[in-house]
């Protein structure tokens, strides 16, 4: 998970970055998924140690469900670009929606990371 934390992190930070320098760098909010991503890279990085692993992959877990809370809301945006209709910001609600995609993707993964791990201690 780890490792998997780190790419992450990355994939959002590079989301942020192109989503600010695509929109012509209006609005630093364009970078909030880099926010959201560098601490999950250095939360990955830090997981690589065996014994920071389960504390760095839950304070991962959680700063993903943040993530996909605060993203979440960009949704029916997309939905109605999709549909053909529009939205007042597009590039945000595009950028929203794959935030909200990956963190959700991530927490699946973390779960079924910790299911795993609790089977192998239990069993």
């Amino acid at each position: 998970m780890a490792r998997i934390s780190i790419v992450l992190g990355i994939v959002l930070s590079l989301l942020g970055a192109g989503g600010y320098l695509g929109t012509g760098r209006e609005s630093v909010t364009a970078l909030i998924p880099a926010f959201f991503g560098i601490p999950l890279v250095l939360l990955g990085w830090a997981g690589l140690a065996e014994r920071r692993l389960k504390a760095a992959m839950h304070l991962a877990t959680v700063l993903a469900l943040l993530g996909l809370l605060g993203s979440a809301r960009g949704l029916p945006g997309a939905w109605r670009l999709l549909a053909g209709g529009q939205v007042a910001r597009p590039a945000a609600a595009l950028a929203q929606t794959a935030m909200a995609l990956l963190c959700a993707l991530f927490l699946v993964l973390a779960v079924r990371s910790f299911v795993a791990a609790r089977r192998a201690r239990a069993g």
